[in-house]
């Protein structure tokens, strides 16, 4: 499939106002339904059934007073949840939601960007990105934001490395980088959900871990007095560095749907809205262990991604490869 250039620039368009779109309203969602978990009423004044407190909650970061500390480095200060939120929403290019069309008589293909290296190249954004929670601690010259950037660093690093071994399967299975290759794989074959449960199990453990979710929302500890790394930020600052966790997050639910649920494939349905689908079951998922289980403590945490996830990850890649040399 060959696409214009012109065509590329307005799907890109499209699909970052959509990601944008989706990360406001999870934040809704996500309240609506700890609401009704824990027997209680999520957002529910600002438009009818609360629809409007996303754009409220828009509002008043806009609004916020935009202080910073006078001691700290100027430049690198601000740069640093741009730095979060554009390498957040660059992982999103390379992931498929459709097998590709043409339309009025132009290819347009099924996500923004492929390339034969897909995976590699999302967890290189990925660890891209922990470069903005790092700077932004340092520059703010606190030493509670500094503490807080590293000990995000210190569980973003810890759990990538588990979270990398966990696809490890899913690649020797699919025998590709590329992400549409791996769905093809699937469509041919078998989702790889069945013989990779250990697999997606490791990666959504380590992925919640990843994006700084409960139980291992440490880096964060909003219910500590000193918030971590973004201690110091306020307003819209503050709200790109919740918006680049929100939108990691996302990613990594359409990662895992990609990898292991057969990314669009489905009956009857066509294939973005069955890629939708099983993005939301993800998400809410997500948002069910947030809301049931209690934080771990720091030394649980790492004892927990270390002597318990990188084993196994290891021992599952370790066994797919010679399932795949016996099959073959």
């Amino acid at each position: 499939m060959t696409e214009a250039w012109w065509v590329s620039v307005i799907k890109a368009v499209v699909i970052v106002n959509v990601v944008l779109l989706t990360f406001a309203y999870m934040t809704l969602v996500e309240r609506k339904v700890m609401g009704r978990m824990q027997l209680r009423y999520g957002p529910n004044r600002t438009g009818p059934f609360g629809l409007l407190q996303p754009i409220a909650d828009l509002v008043k970061l806009l609004r916020k007073e935009s202080f910073f500390p006078a001691a700290s480095r100027d430049a690198l200060y601000l740069a640093a949840p741009v730095i979060s939120a554009t390498t957040a929403l660059a992982a999103f290019a390379v992931i498929p939601f459709g097998a590709g069309w043409t339309i009025f008589g132009q290819d347009v293909a099924g996500q923004i960007i492929d390339v034969p290296i897909a995976l590699i190249l999302l967890f290189a954004l990925g660890s891209l990105g922990v470069y903005g929670f790092i700077i932004g601690g340092w520059a703010s010259e606190s030493k509670y934001a500094l503490l807080g950037s590293m000990r995000t660093c210190a569980q973003l690093v810890s759990y990538e490395v588990s979270l990398a071994l966990s696809v490890l399967g899913v690649v020797i299975m699919g025998q590709s980088l590329s992400l549409t290759e791996i769905v093809a794989k699937q469509d041919a074959t078998i989702w790889f959900v069945v013989p990779q449960i250990v697999g997606l199990l490791t990666f959504f453990i380590a992925g919640t871990a990843e994006t700084n979710r409960a139980p291992f929302d440490l880096p964060e500890a909003e219910q500590e007095l000193v918030a971590g790394y973004h201690t110091e930020y306020g307003g819209m600052r503050f709200g790109l560095f919740q918006m680049a966790e929100y939108i990691n997050l996302i990613t990594l639910s359409a990662l895992c749907v990609t990898l292991f649920f057969a990314g669009w494939h489905g009956p009857f349905l066509p294939g973005p809205i069955w890629f939708v689908l099983k993005l939301l079951a993800i998400l809410f998922v997500f948002i069910w262990m947030r809301t049931t289980l209690p934080r771990l403590r720091y030394d649980q945490l790492m004892r927990f991604g270390w002597k318990v996830l990188l084993p196994i990850a290891t021992v599952n890649a370790v066994a797919t490869a010679f399932f795949v040399v016996l099959i073959d």
